[in-house]
């Protein structure tokens, strides 16, 4: 630890640790593995940075946030250290460097998306390499018990044992005592190396305030206007309501700007760069803000709809006050808000017999075979990220293995005249690049090249062609730009199908329900006139010893009651609005599940074009299951 304190100070300026830090580094550098449950704000990253300095080898950071992993390659740069970045944003030229840097142990941390680690080439790479740590942040996504579940997190513990990982750091500021002891199982991190920090932020006042929809905003504005230059977040559900409650507080004098996920990535920067600066001084946002800023004078997190979970409500009101001066964190609890959410929850979960055709299909292909995600989600109406859950699960359970992703389609721009570039080659060669020129399709600039199509034709391996342009184009022969990805999987073995489709079938209701129950606690918590904090730590599985003092339940006195919900009697004008629609025989809407999604305003795969029709979204208000319920006795279901 000498080490340690004297690379604190030398490199990154600073004089001491912060709480858990230091005894989360000491063990790191024993070479044991970890699991830190920080706070947000509370110097995760430094966990990994500073021991990555001092451990052999290469520190290997996997973070599902690509605006976390350039801000924090950018500052590493910044001390003069060796750290790079793989994302989706990379263009091939800076891959290769990238890699080339790797092969030469010119870099000590590397920062990857999770789905990288499912590249066939690139974890080749990774298992001729020393890896002396990797870090895992946001880890509580590793866990099928959390609130924020990633396929591609699951198979993370393995692929660690895989490529020799000599340590594991598992980073996360959200992990309930189940969730804590899941990530220990999978990364095999003694209970003793699970450290946490305490969840509890004395600078943070919370608030519950009950409220109808059409108090929010009055209630908002008043909250507002009192500091109207102060930084503030607003937390809401859906993308059109950050944009029209943006533009209600900008008409009321408020610095305001909308952000969502729906927008352009460089008008999400721009928005971002403008708040961190002070030039906005709230955000409207929907939950896709917030992952990774770094902006501590943050004094306001409200939310102006229920959070989905508890969770999530600690890690978004995680991002006020990191300065350690007072913030509030308001939260206004409508129940109607209720509804929305559950819808979300029920979009998710496939038609029984959508994911039973899909289970059945993926065990029909041929030995290897090859996928498209969105062209199965089209096929079976079942969204990408279930589609990619489903092929993770089959993974896990041993009957396919992925062997990495693919483009399917190669757009080739020469750099050199055709027969210039064929005159460097022996004939059989030069023969077989002809031949595989000619089977493309030349454009005025690029010529399209469908490689699979392409080694059918030639009766060649489709490596061959790959490595023939990977080749090219390191000579600076050829330029090429890539599109139509597809994942690569062996089937290891042919199990039972009705017991498999039940297992899997079993799974997602079960997830459903989970998500489910996790709205009822927030509702629980909002109702509740015990301490709040004490009722957070609590759920984390963290004692309070005694009440804050100053959050809206120690400050009032008696019980708090939320408003009751509003009436979701069914009319028969809806009721007939059912049966029009039933009576169109939509091929899109032949299921109940279908159907009820449609009317609730759930768009899937197979209705996304119907998106205009009248009867879509006309039963939004009223609740899932009663809708479900309604069509299932008209279809005699």
């Amino acid at each position: 630890m000498t080490r340690a304190f004297e690379t604190l100070q030398s490199t990154f300026g600073l004089t001491a640790f912060r709480d858990g830090q230091q005894a989360a580094i000491d063990k790191l550098l024993q070479g044991e593995s970890v699991l830190t449950v920080f706070p947000t704000g509370g110097g995760k990253s430094l966990c990994y940075q500073l021991p990555a300095l001092l451990i052999e080898g290469l520190t290997l950071v996997v973070s599902p946030l690509i605006a976390l992993m350039q801000d924090q390659v950018a500052a590493l740069h910044a001390r003069g250290i060796a750290a790079a970045r793989l994302d989706s944003s990379r263009s091939g030229d800076e891959v290769r460097e990238i890699y080339r840097q790797l092969r030469s142990g010119e870099l000590k941390l590397l920062y990857v998306a999770p789905e990288r680690l499912q590249n066939s080439r690139f974890l080749a790479l990774l298992q001729g390499l020393h890896i002396g740590m990797m870090a895992v942040d946001e880890a509580h996504c590793i866990s099928e018990w959390g609130h924020n579940f990633r396929p591609d997190y699951l198979k993370l513990a393995q692929l660690a044992r895989d490529i020799g990982v000599q340590r594991v750091l598992a980073l996360t500021a959200t992990a309930t005592p189940s969730v804590a002891a899941d990530i220990c199982r999978q990364f095999a991190i003694p209970a003793s190396n699970h450290i946490h920090t305490g969840f509890y932020r004395a600078n943070l006042a919370l608030a519950v305030t009950p409220c109808r929809d059409a108090d929010k905003l009055p209630l908002l504005l008043r909250a507002l206007q009192v500091a109207p230059g102060d930084a503030s977040i607003v937390y809401v559900t859906l993308q059109q309501q950050a944009e029209s409650l943006a533009a209600q507080l900008q008409g009321a004098g408020i610095r305001a700007r909308a952000y969502h996920a729906g927008m352009k990535p460089e008008v999400r920067e721009s928005i971002q760069n403008a708040f961190m600066a002070g030039e906005v001084s709230t955000v409207v946002a929907t939950i896709a803000f917030g992952m990774g800023i770094d902006k501590a004078d943050i004094r306001a997190v409200y939310h102006y709809n229920l959070p989905k979970s508890l969770e999530n409500y600690m890690q978004e009101i995680g991002r006020a006050g990191r300065d350690g001066a007072a913030s509030r964190c308001e939260l206004f609890a409508c129940p109607d808000d209720i509804r929305v959410l559950e819808n979300f929850t029920y979009g998710d979960t496939p038609v029984p017999q959508h994911l039973d055709a899909l289970i059945g299909h993926l065990l029909s292909l041929g030995n290897p075979f090859d996928i498209a995600v969105y062209d199965l989600s089209n096929q079976f109406d079942i969204r990408p990220l279930v589609i990619n859950t489903v092929l993770t699960y089959l993974e896990l359970e041993g009957v396919i293995a992925g062997t990495g992703p693919f483009y399917s389609t190669y757009q080739i721009r020469f750099e050199l005249p055709q027969a210039q570039l064929l005159q460097g080659f022996d004939a059989a060669r030069a023969e077989f690049l002809q031949r595989v020129f000619a089977s493309g399709k030349q454009g005025r600039i690029w010529l399209t090249l469908d490689v699979t199509h392409a080694a059918e034709a030639l009766g060649e391996p489709r490596e061959r062609l790959l490595k023939a342009l990977q080749y090219l184009e390191q000579q600076g022969s050829i330029s090429t730009q890539v599109k139509g990805v597809r994942q690569q999987y062996r089937r290891l073995q042919t199990p039972d199908l009705a017991q498999l489709c039940g297992r899997l079938g079993q799974l997602f209701a079960r997830r459903e329900e989970q998500s489910l129950s996790r709205l009822r606690q927030v509702l629980d918590y909002a109702e509740d006139a015990h301490c709040l904090p004490a009722q957070l730590c609590g759920y984390f599985g963290d004692n309070l010893t005694e009440a804050c003092g100053q959050c809206s339940s120690c400050l009032e006195s008696g019980a708090r009651s939320l408003p009751t919900l509003a009436d979701a009697a069914m009319s028969a004008a809806q009721q007939r609005s059912i049966d029009s629609l039933i009576a169109e025989g939509q091929e899109a809407l032949r299921h109940p599940r279908q159907l009820a999604r449609f009317l609730c305003g759930l768009s899937s795969p197979a209705t996304f074009r119907l998106r205009k029709h009248p009867a879509y979204g006309s039963l939004s208000a009223q609740p899932f299951q009663q809708v479900l319920e309604a069509v299932e006795r008209r279809l005699g279901a």
